[in-house]
């Protein structure tokens, strides 16, 4: 282990108060997506207002009665493009929820033109009842919407293994069929949100060599957070809708939307755990007018913009970890993509790793542990660590540096870890969040 004082919490470091279940938090609380270290917006990119929605699209949301407090709790978003186009990706989790079955199942991927989300009930672990009531739900969305339920995606987060009260639904659709519009992006955000500290979403224009198009974003998750996606498949409590006026083939969509998500849902972890739940849709209207095909070069700047958007998304849900207060990015490069991806997760999953992070204490011996953990070669492997530009450790062994330097390094919102293991040509990069008292607080009282 490291000769590292724990004793390096800077004197101006505050950690998060413990939050309520249901916060009620505004636009105005969100960080900034794009303005940290590790998340820019491209040339030809600029943001919008938040919420603010594509041509072509309305959404809403409303209180239903789901949650015990009141507060917004289902919402839709609707294409009204005539030549909707869509893709998708699910939890990989053999437990999966019933909104999950029933879009794999009963929706057409591939021309989704309306999503209908609940928070407060996940509807998983919930058998038969639960997914008839996940096609109630859907029934509800196709009246909401004016479409077929066949077009229809349906998506729910909360506590697992409660049936879903049917009559809020019936009344939560009346109501939110009269409250779609336009500008109903920041209240469908809100309605989606579990134990969020505030409203993740994002709006950009994108200008490509074609014209502008706008691409929008919504996305929820704190907590159960680990995304890993395959085609129609995610690994989170991690929901995430977005829309975007340009003309995309159904191919196109998905050949975009895998390749996003790969760098940026796929590339962080608040907790390690795997949800029920995971839904992440793309869903192109097509009012703008312009046409995005694979390979041209709109597409290369579309795929640009979306990359952005989502690793956005995504580092502000690891920022919003519950009860996090610092976040992590580690690196790790070598000779075999497969150990690199593995050794990061070890390091980034690490509960000691994490409250370390946490105590804003640079202990490498930790991050030299998980590594040799995920190697697990029985035999000494040179492993090398450097923490915010500090080389802290060479083949194993603890190099000079200044420690009081480094203390104060480590002392910011951000930590970036680098380890080099055997071999050279692969990478992986995870982004994290520590791991603190408010996080066993939340979801020791979870369902209390």
């Amino acid at each position: 282990m490291s000769d590292i004082p724990p004793d390096s919490i800077p004197p101006d470091f505050t950690p998060p108060s413990s939050r309520p279940l249901d916060s009620a938090p505004t636009a105005a609380e969100a960080p900034p997506l794009f303005e940290g270290r590790w998340c820019s917006l491209p040339e030809c990119v600029t943001e919008l207002e938040a919420g603010t929605l594509p041509t072509g699209f309305k959404a809403g949301g409303v209180a239903a009665g789901i949650k015990p407090s009141g507060k917004l709790d289902f919402g839709a978003i609707v294409s009204t493009g005539a030549e909707t186009t869509s893709a998708a990706r699910f939890t990989v989790s053999s437990a999966p929820a019933a909104p999950v079955q029933v879009c794999r199942t009963r929706v057409d991927l591939s021309a989704i033109r309306a999503v209908i989300a609940n928070s407060g009930n996940a509807n998983a672990a919930t058998g038969p009842v639960g997914r008839d009531n996940a096609f109630y739900m859907q029934g509800a969305g196709a009246m909401v919407a004016g479409v077929a339920e066949k077009n229809v995606a349906v998506a729910s987060t909360g506590v697992i293994g409660v049936q879903l009260d049917t009559r809020a639904l019936s009344k939560g659709a009346s109501t939110l069929a009269r409250e779609l519009r336009a500008e109903g992006g920041m209240d469908f955000a809100a309605a989606i949100m579990t134990t969020d500290l505030w409203p993740k979403t994002a709006s950009l224009r994108v200008v490509l060599p074609s014209g502008a198009v706008t691409l929008s974003a919504q996305a929820k998750g704190a907590g159960m957070i680990a995304p890993l996606h395959a085609p129609a498949a995610p690994h989170a409590t991690l929901l995430c809708f977005i829309e975007t006026d340009a003309k995309l083939s159904a191919a196109t969509a998905a050949d975009l939307l895998g390749a996003a998500v790969a760098q940026s849902f796929d590339r962080v972890t608040v907790d390690g755990q795997l949800s029920t739940n995971d839904s992440v849709f793309l869903i192109a209207g097509g009012e703008s007018g312009v046409e995005v095909e694979s390979g041209s070069p709109d597409a290369e700047i579309f795929q640009k913009a979306l990359d952005a958007l989502l690793l956005g998304l995504a580092i502000a849900i690891v920022r919003d970890g519950e009860g996090a207060g610092r976040i992590g990015r580690v690196t790790v490069t070598g000779g075999d993509t497969q150990l690199c991806e593995k050794t990061a997760r070890a390091i980034a999953d690490s509960p000691l790793v994490k409250t370390a992070l946490n105590g804003g204490d640079p202990n490498w011996g930790r991050i030299m542990q998980a590594a040799g953990m995920a190697m697990a070669t029985a035999q000494p492997e040179p492993i090398d660590i450097t923490i915010e530009g500090v080389s802290v450790a060479g083949g194993g062994i603890q190099n000079r540096f200044d420690q009081d330097a480094l203390n104060q390094a480590v002392s910011g919102p951000e930590v970036e870890y680098e380890v080099k293991i055997p071999g050279q040509g692969a990478s992986a990069t995870v982004y994290f969040s520590d791991l603190g008292h408010d996080y066993v607080t939340l979801n020791a009282e979870y369902t209390t």
